[in-house]
């Protein structure tokens, strides 16, 4: 059958579910509160999220709320009392990451609904209106403060209870197996093929990095 849009029926699906993967790649990261483990014969190998490390620059909910152990991604986090996201927050946070590594973070990751909720931050500046037509600017995508500056970044995967302050040059994905497709045997007419890759997330320096957790 010729289908419409594509050139290979097989080649489209192989293309969705690599995207599908590296989607779950960044769920892995960002989406989960998990520490790592070594696995065995029978269990599969578990890479630690941002959350198991992130130790140094954080500020969670009144108790339970609690950092991992250690900042080496073998513990978790203990959620606390949600209480609302305030810019006050996200400056304690921001001061700590500069106070502890001398570097800054630059990539803030939100959920939606966080993500609305930092459009509301005023800082010092006065905001101008555009009076464009039908127009209204409401967002913000990048946040300046006295370290340096933020790209703001809505992350459907990120939990809504969480803002994670990023130095992308502190981490990084390293790959044992490059992700790749490979061609199974064939059963009947249907074409099988098995997409394989082994990675985990590798942590440079965790004090350059942070997040303000227990959002309501």
């Amino acid at each position: 059958m010729d289908k419409a849009g594509r050139d290979s029926e097989v080649s489209m699906q192989i293309v969705k579910m690599g995207k599908s993967i590296r989607l779950d790649v960044e769920h892995m990261c960002v989406g989960l509160n998990v520490a790592k483990s070594a696995g065995s014969a029978s269990t599969p190998r578990v890479a630690a999220s941002v959350l198991s490390w992130l130790k140094s620059n954080t500020s969670e909910g009144a108790a339970p709320g609690a950092d991992p152990a250690a900042a080496d991604g073998t513990g978790v986090r203990v959620a606390g009392v949600l209480r609302p996201y305030t810019e006050i927050l996200l400056k304690e946070v921001l001061a700590s990451i500069y106070s502890n590594s001398s570097e800054e973070a630059n990539l803030l990751l939100v959920g939606p609904k966080q993500k609305q909720v930092m459009s509301t931050f005023v800082g010092n500046a006065t905001r101008f209106v555009d009076a464009a037509p039908e127009t209204i600017y409401s967002a913000v995508d990048r946040y300046v403060h006295d370290f340096g500056s933020l790209e703001i970044r809505p992350d459907r995967v990120v939990r809504a209870t969480d803002a994670l302050l990023i130095n992308k040059n502190l981490w990084k994905l390293a790959w044992l197996r490059p992700l790749e497709s490979e061609k199974l045997a064939k059963t009947g007419d249907a074409e099988k093929h098995m997409m394989l890759g082994e990675v985990t997330l590798e942590s440079r320096n965790e004090a350059g990095s942070g997040g303000v957790f227990d959002l309501s």
